[in-house]
């Protein structure tokens, strides 16, 4: 249940819903699975599976949701031959071309009588609500596939004044010059992982995995103008994950001090073993967010 990436947003008003009241919002849009000519459906389930039926778990002060979409999947291939048969067989018949409007019905009318037999998958994103930090945080590596959850979440209570941590801060000068000048602070360890970016236009961009950052080589792209975009590091001991230029962190890991700490708390069941997990997770982000926008010399406005 440990997150392994963090869309990390924050709310500009306070959150004042209580877990019940924020279950009866989630129930609006409860997930439905896919009827016979749906492409998708996308709605809440419970954190818990099938150990609750709450859309709403919640432990410490901190609200888990957890958002799950079921798509259909028919592949190109088949949609673009059974596609071009049909309009090989309109043509021969009719002795015209088809023109690009008549070419686009057809192909949606094929996808429609395919829907009732095609296959479908489904993904779960979790996400938690930190209503006295002030936090909404997403287990989401694209910021598209964050922000789905949060419009999902949107529709639902009417409105949600949230923004991204990194809507104004420019965290790459920062980087930069930890990596330049080896003066990142005493609790940030720079691993062996970077990504830079020229500032020109289209500029060129250095991919760096598993690599002394220490190098001359790397010094030379700095001094040539590139900035930091990415930048694997360690926090305290306590995690370790990539961080971009927009703030979102990539590739979470609770280092040996959280699992150690988890480990020595006994839980019975799943249930227990999510709660300890969520708890343990739960107040260590606490305690890195304000140091993450403190990094970054920006103050918190929560």
């Amino acid at each position: 249940m440990w997150f392994k990436n963090l869309a990390i947003y924050r709310f500009t008003e306070p959150f004042s819903l209580s877990p019940e009241e924020l279950e009866q919002k989630l129930q609006q849009h409860a997930f439905r699975p896919c009827g016979g000519h749906d492409e998708f459906s996308f709605g809440w389930t419970a954190p818990l599976g099938k150990a609750s039926d709450a859309l709403v778990h919640a432990n410490n002060g901190f609200m888990m949701i957890c958002a799950k979409k079921e798509e259909k999947v028919i592949p190109a291939s088949v949609i673009n031959e059974m596609l071009q048969d049909k309009i090989s067989e309109i043509e021969e018949r009719e002795a015209r071309k088809l023109a690009g409007k008549e070419r686009t019905r057809i192909k949606d009318e094929l996808i429609f009588d395919l829907l009732p037999r095609a296959f479908s998958f489904s993904k779960k994103t979790f996400a938690y609500i930190d209503s006295q930090g002030g936090w909404i945080v997403v287990d989401a590596a694209s910021a598209k596939k964050a922000e789905d959850v949060l419009s999902l979440l949107r529709k639902c209570l009417g409105s949600l004044p949230v923004v991204p941590i990194g809507a104004s801060i420019k965290p790459s000068p920062i980087m930069t010059q930890w990596l330049l000048n080896h003066d990142a602070p005493k609790d940030i360890l720079i691993e062996d992982e970077c990504e830079l970016r020229s500032l020109e236009d289209e500029g060129g961009i250095i991919r760096c995995k598993r690599h002394d950052l220490n190098l001359p080589e790397i010094k030379n792209h700095l001094d040539n103008g590139k900035q930091v975009i990415k930048l694997a590091m360690s926090w305290a001991d306590r995690l370790s994950f990539v961080l971009d230029e927009s703030l979102a962190v990539k590739r979470l890991k609770f280092l040996d001090l959280i699992q150690e700490q988890a480990a020595d708390i006994e839980a019975f069941d799943e249930t227990e073993q999510f709660d300890v997990d969520f708890s343990i997770m739960s107040a260590e982000l606490a305690q890195f967010f304000p140091r993450l926008l403190e990094l970054f010399n920006v103050e918190d406005k929560a």
